[in-house]
């Protein structure tokens, strides 16, 4: 009689893994849906961002005016999905420029021994500083902009990246097989990446989720406090700041932008959780 061969049934992706958790899979979902309310923006916006009606000014919310209009009579719904665009575009330049910078410090950092101390009182007199203070300094000495705005939040975060790299990367160059790389020739630059950076890559996209996070509040206080991306541009930061002198009377300016800053921050924390569950081997078994 001849066996049956059953096929190995495929080990599910992280992403199907990770809609298994309510938690995880409602950050996904609300994110999804900003996200792809950021990039339809000229779609779905009912009127330009900065078309000003003086006549609308401060309308409540209502059929024309889903959110109501601000002090110039701009759209206030509009608004916030031109700022949603920002924001996130702001966020994910800072986890990408950040992590360039923190996967060099750390790997140098935590592989090569004799550059672990210097690099290491480097990391660690950037930490030293508030991460708002720090950030403001740096965007008054660079200019009030959206790029540099990426670059002094990108410079604030990286620490915390590259600790993470170098404690992986400090375990990692001990292994047998970094070690028997290294007996056979293999260059150094080819053990960082193919050895070493391959298995950073998990702690290093929860880490991301969270800078992500950080980075939209961070952007936010800038804005909020004048010293952001310009006000001729869109963000949930200035909307607050320009809705905190008519709280009174039009608190819907304020409303609206703050609980989009407190949903996108919160379902990127909720992923970043479910993430550390799955991929951390302590805490997998219990999923």
């Amino acid at each position: 009689m001849a066996a049956i061969s059953v096929p190995p049934q495929a080990e599910p992706n992280v992403l199907s893994r990770l809609m298994t958790r309510p938690t995880a899979a409602v950050g996904v979902a609300v994110l999804v849906v900003i996200v792809l309310a950021a990039i339809l923006a000229p779609a779905i916006a009912p009127y330009a961002p900065t078309k000003l009606s003086i006549a609308s000014r401060l309308h409540p919310p209502s059929l024309d005016h889903l959110f109501g209009t601000d002090d110039l009579g701009r759209d206030v719904f509009t608004r916030m999905l031109y700022a949603a665009r920002t924001s996130l575009s702001v966020g994910f330049a800072v986890v990408i420029f950040s992590s360039i910078i923190g996967i060099v410090l750390g790997l140098t950092s935590g592989f090569f021994k004799k550059l672990d101390a210097p690099v290491s009182r480097l990391i660690d007199a950037m930490m030293a500083f508030p991460d708002i203070l720090l950030a403001i300094a740096l965007v008054a000495a660079l200019g009030a902009t959206a790029i540099n705005v990426v670059i002094a939040l990108g410079i604030v975060y990286a620490p915390r990246l590259a600790r993470v790299v170098r404690a992986s990367t400090l375990v990692i160059r001990e292994l047998p097989y970094v070690e028997a790389a290294r007996a056979l020739g293999v260059p150094t630059p080819v053990i960082l990446v193919r050895h070493v950076l391959r298995n950073v890559t998990s702690p290093l996209l929860v880490q991301g989720t969270f800078i992500f996070a950080n980075a939209i509040l961070a952007e936010a206080g800038l804005s909020f406090l004048g010293v952001g991306i310009s006000p001729d541009i869109p963000t949930w930061g200035t909307m607050i700041a320009t809705g905190r002198q008519y709280m009174d009377q039009a608190g819907w300016i304020m409303m609206f932008p703050g609980a989009a800053i407190v949903l996108t921050v919160l379902s990127l924390q909720l992923v970043g959780d479910g993430l550390r569950d799955l991929l951390d081997p302590r805490l997998a078994k219990d999923i």
